[in-house]
């Protein structure tokens, strides 16, 4: 059987599509900058705002055109609206909250009963076995497992890269946001999938909330950027020792994840 190699674009429509400033034109970077500072989390919502169905599409338009691994696209969006089912997955967390508390795990966990009220409410989901549309020998071999285990990096990274254009799409329309990531434990999985319909072939990833804040939101703490930005070669400045690096955690950490810094378990 001859294989198919027909692009799946039309090339010429595809290539008029790209449509870039000049470059070291800032009037569309410094536009973007701006919903960038302006993507700020909050963890509690106006319960009374209603986000219109087409706020939805616009987010997820963005979310579609994210770049990913072999152009797979391994996301799925399950947007949540019914208010029962928001309440059973905020339960979840609130359950998942308490008993990190009990463990004495020391982190600062969020307060998850804002998942309950939030207005915007979108399930983060792929399918693992995209893995496989990446580099990889699937002969089970130790130089296989290597390649798989690079795969499910591309893939995390691609549906990453998409959730982000999600919220900044949000943020662009004026939205605060919230990216719940603490559900990537076996029993999440377990416990969320049959709410949504989900199959067992697929993983939830993350959840993404939206909406008006219920109160005044702020930004967090940023490195600055002789912090993060390497010339040539790594700045062994930046090096954390083992040492440093447990002192951070334990000194400064939940100094820059909330406003307020006693807020720990």
């Amino acid at each position: 059987m001859t294989e198919d190699v027909t692009p799946a674009v039309d090339l010429a429509e595809a290539e008029a599509e790209v449509d870039l400033p000049e470059i070291g034109d800032r009037t569309r970077y410094d536009a973007l900058m701006q919903v960038i500072r302006n993507r700020v989390t909050v963890r509690k919502f106006d319960p009374d705002y209603v986000v219109p169905d087409e706020h939805y599409d616009l987010i997820l338009e963005a979310a579609r055109h994210a770049p990913s691994g072999a152009n797979a696209q391994p996301w799925q969006y399950v947007i949540v609206r019914d208010a029962a089912v928001k309440a059973q997955i905020a339960e979840y967390f609130v359950a998942e909250q308490r008993f990190r508390a009990k463990a004495k795990m020391k982190f600062p966990t969020p307060d998850y009963r804002g998942l309950a009220t939030a207005p915007g409410f979108v399930v983060v989901c792929s399918d693992m076995r995209w893995v496989n549309a990446f580099p990889v020998l699937n002969d089970g071999s130790d130089l296989d497992r290597m390649y798989h285990e690079n795969a499910e990096r591309i893939l995390l990274q691609s549906v990453a890269a998409s959730t982000m254009a999600a919220h900044l799409a949000a943020a662009a329309l004026g939205y605060n946001v919230w990216w719940v990531t603490a559900i990537g434990q076996e029993l999440a999985q377990k416990d969320l999938r049959p709410l949504l319909g989900i199959p067992d072939e697929i993983s939830v990833l993350d959840i993404f909330l939206f909406g008006p804040p219920a109160a005044k939101p702020y930004k967090r703490f940023r490195r600055p950027m002789e912090e993060i930005a390497h010339r040539d070669s790594y700045d062994r400045s930046h090096f954390m020792s083992d040492e440093e690096l447990r002192d951070w955690i334990r000194t400064r950490r939940h100094r820059v994840m909330f406003k307020d810094a006693a807020k720990i378990d």
